[in-house]
């Protein structure tokens, strides 16, 4: 007897999708002949705003930070730290900064004894955090400003412990209000 199909309903589903490629071809602007349908053209990518003079978001063209808030990770250069701590230090120190002696890996009472009590702190959780099961480091972050000098930001410490963790960002601001 051999393959032959007498069935009606694998008769059906062949045609439609016969139908539906060469409808699939026509709404490209093809036909249902042997051309290839024309390649949709590029799109083109949407420039991101620029801040003023092309510098960085909460940073001035010569690279000082204006407004900490405002500034994004990645902005700064990447530093080695103590005990293998990868971290990022943004903005130029003003002159007599109490952060010239610090570096990136200190925990946060290595810190506060060298730079002293901050103007404001507080903490704020990271995207790690709602990982379900993700019991490692970074899930929150803990801030600290300082009044004409800058923020720093440590990687959180341990379980419920948000005023903790190692220095992993500086962000050096002589115009820092000194609150968040």
């Amino acid at each position: 007897m051999g393959n032959r199909i007498n069935s009606p309903a694998v008769l059906w589903a062949v045609t439609a999708v016969v139908a539906l490629a060469t409808a699939g071809c026509a709404s490209r602007g093809g036909s249902s002949g042997s051309q290839p349908a024309a390649a949709p053209a590029p799109a083109a990518a949407a420039p991101a705003p620029a801040a003023r003079g092309g510098a960085k978001p909460g940073m001035d063209a010569q690279g000082n930070v204006v407004d900490s808030s405002k500034v994004e990770a990645g902005s700064g250069r990447t530093v080695k730290g103590l005990n293998g701590y990868e971290g990022e230090i943004t903005g130029n120190p003003a002159r007599n900064s109490k952060f010239a002696r610090l570096q990136i890996g200190m925990s946060a009472k290595q810190v506060t004894d060298l730079a002293g009590p901050p103007t404001d702190q507080g903490a704020y959780v990271t995207g790690k955090a709602f990982i379900p099961f993700y019991f490692g480091s970074d899930r929150h972050r803990f801030e600290m400003t300082y009044k004409g000098q800058g923020r720093l930001i440590f990687a959180g410490g341990g379980m419920g412990d948000f005023s903790s963790g190692n220095l992993i960002w500086i962000i050096h601001n002589p115009n820092e209000s000194g609150y968040r």
